[in-house]
């Protein structure tokens, strides 16, 4: 199982995300980096030992101008794998943030308006370059979608599978930032019904339940909070065979 570190970027800087309350968001504070500089930190992060990074452009979700210089210079400045959601929703956003160089889109179900959009970016980009986000808060799909906001995270990924996309996210927007732990109970449902491969963000609160995560089969763990506290550390992931 990959371990995936995140940077919420908003106002072209790192935040600090919690519960996906935007508007309360604040300057990231780490133990493993003194600024707040996105920069920096995907700096950070690749000096000990990450390979991947996931980065959610907040500016773009929210519909302002995309943070393409900060993706640029991840991508000249480090050897990251860099995944971002940009709040894409039609090719032509889609394609400027490849342009840009990132190594994945992420589709958030958050900004989707069609499953006709999936299928799209897939036959422009290759299933390798698409990642879906199944977005949750309160229980419920967060969707631009009226459609897709009615069906349950199951049935989205039973529907995302049958269109080639490969990997997904299940992202529980409530937890994030809270170290309240993932919602096992729909990942479990996920993991058995479907065959993509699933990565989980959200409330991740300690390296056991990391290994709880791995043993469910889960591909990859999406974390930020508990990096930056110190309540998980590099060489804890190194110890366990995470890094």
């Amino acid at each position: 199982m990959k371990i995936i570190p995140v940077i919420d970027v908003l106002n072209g800087i790192a935040v600090h995300g919690v519960r996906g309350e935007r508007k309360r968001y604040q300057p990231l504070k780490s133990l493993l980096c003194k600024s707040a500089d996105p920069i920096e930190i995907a700096s950070a992060f690749e000096s000990l030992g990450f390979s991947s990074l996931y980065l959610a452009d907040l500016d773009a979700i929210l519909g302002k101008t995309a943070n393409f210089n900060v993706y640029r210079q991840i991508m000249t400045e480090t050897s990251l794998d860099l995944m971002v959601d940009a709040g894409v929703a039609d090719i032509a956003k889609a394609r400027e943030v490849m342009d840009a160089g990132v190594s994945k889109i992420v589709v958030g179900s958050e900004t989707l308006r069609s499953l006709g959009f999936v299928s799209q970016a897939i036959s422009a980009f290759g299933e390798d370059k698409i990642v879906v986000s199944i977005d949750q808060k309160g229980g419920k799909m967060l969707s631009a979608s009226d459609s897709i906001a009615l069906m349950d995270a199951v049935s989205f990924a039973q529907q995302l599978a049958s269109l080639a996309v490969r990997q997904i996210i299940l992202l529980d927007l409530d937890r994030v930032g809270t170290e309240h732990g993932i919602n096992r109970t729909v990942l479990r449902t996920l993991l058995e019904q479907t065959k993509v491969e699933v990565l989980v963000g959200g409330g991740i609160r300690s390296l056991q339940e990391l290994e709880q995560l791995r043993t469910l089969g889960v591909s990859g763990a999406l974390i930020a909070t508990v990096l930056h506290n110190g309540k998980v550390t590099v060489d804890e992931l190194k110890a366990a065979g995470f890094l």
